[in-house]
């Protein structure tokens, strides 16, 4: 984990709005840079997208190298809200627009929070001159913002990274909220990445692609894709290195790398707050035809109530995870899997305990492997071949304090 450090150039800023019922409790967030920067996101793939992530799905088409701010609400999604939503998700990028001095075009606009109730966008616009009261740059004003943007997370979620890009020191540094209907294809969770990196907007999309797909997109809490899911980086270019606009330039591999870091750190930081969560469990699948298929597999054991329930009661009931991955639709030789388990907390890890060969249970002690399962922190490795494609997935187990939550959710 890097020491918190922020790149130049950004400010930040939060408040009460009024869309949160409690008073106090902050649901408007902003990210403001002083120079205009290069812009890339990855969306959700649910069909019922959030008109906040319409929006800037067209905004990103428009004008991908000048956006200045990102404005975020919670507690009310702006989903299935048809077009009054669209006109709310227009008119809050308009405010923030109008109160800062920004050209049309330039902010991106985020929701979380309940679907299918129209967004209170008025509230929004008459916090505006607040709002702007509030903005500055510094880790305290950073810190505001994370918390502003969580619903029914525990704690905010920040990550941090620095490293020579070329020849100049480049700094990342990001935000995210998510703890329920989280998982893979942009798993609600939004996520909020700055960088004073010089890359085009091109390049940048290019490389948030590859860092969601080994963070974000290997991921998942319950099994249920949200609405609003939206990961978005800006990049103003202060850090000054030379212009990075492919996979081919000068320094391309090492920002995807801090790119990557912060985004896993960012995903990992979620499934640890899940929703009713009390372990935090890494699935590694290896051995079949390809990356995809072993992914493929994880997510089925990741999802698995079975599983996670197992898991959560401290139930060394293995059958249930090759059960899992036999439902994948991934083919494999039965007879050729190997399971392994540890377990601990703070990354001091168990020995590894093997109890599965060839297809067939193991003589182990069902006391030890019972022990590891009820660690907080809970390593699942399947091998089912010799195949080269390997995945790792990060999920959690499945308690009591979920179905609370959720079971009560609007009220």
């Amino acid at each position: 984990m890097t020491e918190p450090v922020l790149p130049a150039g950004f400010a930040f800023g939060s408040m009460h709005c009024g869309i949160k019922r409690v008073a106090g409790v902050p649901d408007l967030a902003l990210v403001l840079s002083d120079a205009p920067c290069a812009a890339a996101a990855v969306f959700t793939q649910n069909r019922y997208a959030a008109a906040p992530v319409q929006y800037d799905r067209s905004l990103l088409q428009i004008n991908p190298d000048g956006v200045h701010a990102v404005i975020v609400n919670s507690g009310n999604a702006n989903a299935v809200t048809g077009a009054a939503g669209m006109a709310a998700a227009r008119r809050t990028a308009e405010a923030v627009e109008a109160t800062f001095g920004l050209s049309p075009w330039s902010t991106l606009v985020m929701s979380t929070g309940v679907i299918g109730v129209p967004l209170p966008v008025e509230r929004i616009e008459t916090a505006m001159p607040g709002l702007y009261t509030t903005v500055q740059p510094g880790m305290a004003a950073f810190a505001g913002a994370s918390q502003a943007i969580m619903t029914t997370d525990t704690r905010p979620k920040t990550a941090f990274a620095r490293g020579l890009v070329g020849d100049e020191p480049v700094t990342v540094a990001g935000m995210t909220k998510g703890a329920g209907m989280i998982h893979p294809n942009m798993a609600t969770m939004l996520a909020v990445v700055v960088t004073d990196a010089v890359i085009s907007a091109e390049a940048l999309q290019t490389a948030l692609r590859r860092a969601a797909n080994v963070s974000f997109n290997r991921i998942s809490v319950d099994g249920d894709t949200s609405t609003n899911d939206t990961l978005a980086v800006l990049a103003n270019g202060l850090a000054g290195n030379v212009l990075i606009d492919g996979p081919d330039s000068t320094g391309f591999a090492e920002f995807t790398r801090l790119l990557a870091q912060v985004c896993t750190e960012l995903a990992q930081a979620i499934v640890r707050d899940g929703e009713g969560a009390s372990k935090f469990v890494a699935i590694a699948v290896s051995g079949l035809e390809t990356d995809a298929d072993a992914h493929r597999v994880a997510n089925s054991i990741a999802i698995s109530p079975l599983v996670k329930t197992a898991i959560y009661g401290g139930d060394a009931n293995w059958g249930r995870i090759l059960a899992a991955a036999g439902n994948s639709g991934v083919a494999f030789a039965p007879e050729a899997a190997e399971l392994w388990i540890s377990g601990g907390a703070g990354g001091a890890m168990l020995t590894r305990m093997q109890l599965v060969g060839g297809g067939a249970p193991l003589d182990f002690d069902e006391a030890e492997s019972s022990q590891r399962f009820a660690q907080p922190e809970l390593s699942i490795d399947l091998h089912l071949g010799s195949g080269p494609g390997r995945a790792v997935v990060w999920t959690c187990d499945l308690s009591h304090d979920y179905v609370t939550i959720n079971g009560a959710y609007r009220t």
